[in-house]
């Protein structure tokens, strides 16, 4: 910037710069503030609507959806990044034929951003972590029928199950049917729609396994 250009400062300018940088402050101030005082812990209203919800376990601020929560359980020392979506069913209220629907082991890590939405049964073991964005669903969408809109088709539900110590990459989809074994690599942007074996590297869509990880 040439030196013609720079606006001369003043007492006003330098009191209305104090100012914004203060008010800035105190947005951040205020937003940490309300993610320490907005995450649910198990002594949270909020978190005694859960069927179960471990000690020190942590849903951060802000969530994004969370429905039904009573047919939800979750381990101990399990940590859910900022706007998660647990969801047991499509609706609030919605009554589940199976309890729990979701149920998430102790020390989990699911990313900022992911979704766990069950209308029958997922089982997330211990130990597992998860990259932001993950989305596992139990139930897909029928499309057979060229007569009626997808929308309106069945929607088919089989158990999905992620073994203990398992890590899923950013952005990775876990659909109904899968069966993920323990200490599994998912690689990112991954689409798992079948069986993984213990202890294997799995990548692509659908994902193949690409590895065995040997003692």
């Amino acid at each position: 910037m040439l030196e013609r250009d720079r606006v001369p400062e003043t007492p006003i300018r330098r009191v209305l710069t104090g100012l914004k940088r203060a008010a800035g402050e105190g947005v951040l101030r205020g937003w940490d503030l309300a993610i320490e005082l907005g995450a649910i812990g198990p002594d949270t209203r909020r978190g005694k609507r859960f069927g179960r919800f471990g000690a020190n376990s942590v849903i951060c601020f802000p969530p994004n959806t969370l429905f039904n929560e009573r047919f939800i359980h979750i381990g101990e020392g399990t940590l859910f990044g900022p706007q998660i979506t647990l969801s047991a069913g499509m609706v609030p209220g919605q009554e589940m034929v199976t309890d729990p629907v979701i149920a998430v082991g102790d020390r989990c890590l699911i990313g900022k951003g992911s979704g766990i939405v069950g209308h029958l049964e997922i089982r997330i073991g211990n130990d597992v972590w998860t990259g932001h964005h993950v989305y596992i669903t139990d139930q897909n969408h029928g499309y057979e029928n060229l007569d009626l809109p997808i929308s309106q088709q069945v929607m088919p539900e089989k158990p999905v199950s992620i073994g203990d110590g398992s890590w899923l990459g950013h952005g990775t989809v876990v659909l109904p049917g899968a069966q993920i074994g323990k200490h599994v690599v998912v690689a990112a942007n991954s689409v798992v729609t079948g069986s993984l074996p213990d202890n294997c590297v799995a990548a692509g869509a659908p994902a193949r396994v690409i590895k065995q990880l040997e003692r």
